[in-house]
C-alpha cells in the first residue's frame, strides 16, 4: 500500500438506539460527543437509527404489513376492470 494516501483509523463506538446496542470497532468516522467504554477507555460515540441487531433482515423479525389495505385501497382508486382491453 502507499503511504500517507489513507485516512487514519481509530477505535470508535456505534451506538443503536432503536436495539439499544453499542459496537467497539475501528472506523475513519469521527464524532464529537464521545462516551466511556466497559475497559474504562473514552471514545467517539456515534449514534446509528438502525444496524445489524435492530433490522429485520439480520433479526429474523418481520414487520408485518397491511398488505390486504394496500390491495383495497389500490382497487379504490383505479378501479378493477372486468372488461379485459385490446
Amino acid at each position: 500500500m502507499k503511504p500517507r494516501i489513507h485516512p487514519d483509523t481509530r477505535h470508535v463506538v456505534f451506538r443503536d438506539r432503536a436495539a439499544d446496542v453499542t459496537f467497539l470497532t475501528r472506523s475513519t468516522a469521527d464524532s464529537s460527543k464521545t462516551i466511556e467504554w466497559e475497559d474504562g477507555n473514552t471514545y467517539p460515540v456515534i449514534d446509528v437509527e438502525i444496524s445489524s441487531a435492530s433490522h429485520p433482515f439480520y433479526t429474523g423479525r418481520s414487520r408485518v404489513l397491511d398488505t390486504a389495505g394496500r390491495v383495497e385501497r389500490f382497487e379504490r382508486r383505479y378501479g378493477r376492470s372486468t372488461a379485459t382491453r385490446r
